[in-house]
């Protein structure tokens, strides 16, 4: 029995997948992509149809599409012959997928929506799809990654990948933003990155307030009391003075002649970092707690008195950060 080299089979699949993304970078230039990416995007509709293997790549890249600001459906070349081609209009844009080109099911379907712009991706533009098609995009891979040559691999990985072009060029040509991403994504984790406020999360009760004039044991109590590791010095008019934070506390704590009853204010920081938008989204909470090296965010009103504090702990609780 011949030993199989799992790894060399490992190696040859994704080097034809690479050499296949390669090939078709070097045919992708504006000329060729601006009818392609202007026909989809004034299209009301976009619908994907593929068969077999292409259908589950069509399905993705309409998701994919729909996500970032162009409508698409899948229809299934099957099931549009038995009632669902009912959905594409007149305008609405079709996105076959067939590698061979010569898929008699989709073909079939296409022949009943010749009213509408195709777009093609097939291994040739001379294939039957290709003939069918307004515009073409064509898949050159050398060979499928399995033994003998069929199983759809390396082709269906150029066809995701050529999608998520489609995808991203249409992002760029309707000036798709952040804010559009998160309306699309109003939930799980994407949606609380991109919805979540720092007014949802911060803390306004139960604060670390200690006179300006506190000594550094009072203020160290408040901080342990309040389980935020800080002391927030406010002033007579309640405004924030300065932050004792733990650090501070333990560099107090290593000073030869330590003096409980010092100034709290002697080893606070002064102006420390704060915001004054509640609004502020929690990403951005936290690139700025990283930014300037800090454990709590404060934020103020307009007369610098503190409305709330958000703990980095709390936010990575969240889940916000790709580790």
């Amino acid at each position: 029995m011949t030993q199989l080299d799992y790894g060399a089979l490992a190696h040859n699949t994704l080097e034809l997948a690479a050499n296949a993304l390669l090939c078709a970078k070097e045919g992708l230039t504006h000329t060729s992509l601006e009818p392609i990416i202007t026909c989809l995007a004034h299209a009301p509709l976009v619908v994907v149809m593929g068969v077999g293997k292409s259908a589950h790549i069509g399905r993705k890249i309409a998701a994919t599409l729909t996500s970032t600001g162009t409508r698409a459906i899948f229809l299934h070349p099957t099931e549009s012959l038995h009632g669902d081609m009912g959905i594409v209009g007149k305008k609405d844009v079709i996105l076959a997928i067939s590698f061979g080109g010569e898929s008699v099911e989709l073909l079939e379907a296409l022949s009943f929506l010749r009213h509408s712009k195709i777009i093609g991706m097939s291994k040739s533009a001379h294939s039957a799809l290709g003939k069918l098609c307004t515009h073409h995009l064509t898949l050159k891979i050398t060979k499928e990654a399995c033994s003998f040559n069929m199983v759809p691999t390396t082709s269906t990985t150029l066809c995701l990948a050529l999608g998520d072009v489609l995808a991203v060029c249409l992002m760029a040509h309707k000036g798709f933003s952040q804010s559009d991403f998160a309306r699309c994504h109003p939930g799980g984790l994407l949606g609380k990155k991109m919805h979540l406020r720092v007014k949802d999360i911060y803390r306004t009760h139960a604060l670390p307030l200690v006179s300006a004039q506190a000594s550094l044991h009072e203020a160290l109590l408040e901080a342990t009391h309040q389980g935020l590791g800080n002391a927030l010095l406010v002033n007579e008019n309640q405004e924030l003075v300065g932050v004792l934070s733990d650090g501070d506390i333990r560099r107090a704590l290593l000073q030869p002649h330590f003096d409980r009853h010092a100034p709290a204010k002697a080893f606070a920081t002064l102006n420390p970092k704060c915001i004054h938008d509640p609004n502020m989204p929690v990403l951005e909470a936290l690139n700025f707690i990283e930014t300037h090296q800090i454990s709590l965010l404060i934020v103020l009103d307009s007369a610098q008195r503190v409305l709330g504090v958000v703990h980095l702990h709390t936010l990575l609780a969240l889940g916000l950060k790709d580790h």
